[in-house]
């Protein structure tokens, strides 16, 4: 009966611990950048933009295509970045637990 209880603590713990990281996530920022540093985006590693950047030298009204790929590249680049801030927060979790690494990946 007292195993039962102990894991029953340390999952209530790990709850609580994921709960924090999330809020954490919620309001870390990470950069994503494109064209040489020429466009950047500013965003939480929950994905919302906070700030965007573009170099006014790369204003072209005759190539608003070139434009548009370059804030998707510096967003991707961005989401990545906080995938991997993600990643790492939740496998310092699952370390701490005894838990495996892809942790994040199963629904936490």
């Amino acid at each position: 009966m007292q195993n039962i209880q102990e894991m029953m603590k340390k999952a209530q713990a790990l709850q609580a611990e994921m709960a924090s990281i999330q809020k954490k996530l919620e309001s870390e920022e990470v950069e994503g950048i494109s064209g040489a540093g020429m466009v950047k985006i500013t965003c939480t590693c929950k994905g919302e933009i906070r700030k965007l950047f573009i170099d006014k030298s790369i204003v072209n009204p005759d190539d608003s295509e070139m434009l548009a790929d370059l804030v998707v590249a510096a967003f991707n680049n961005a989401k990545s970045n906080a995938d991997a801030v993600s990643k790492e927060e939740m496998e310092k979790v699952a370390s701490r637990y005894g838990l495996p690494a892809n942790l994040g990946n199963m629904g936490f």
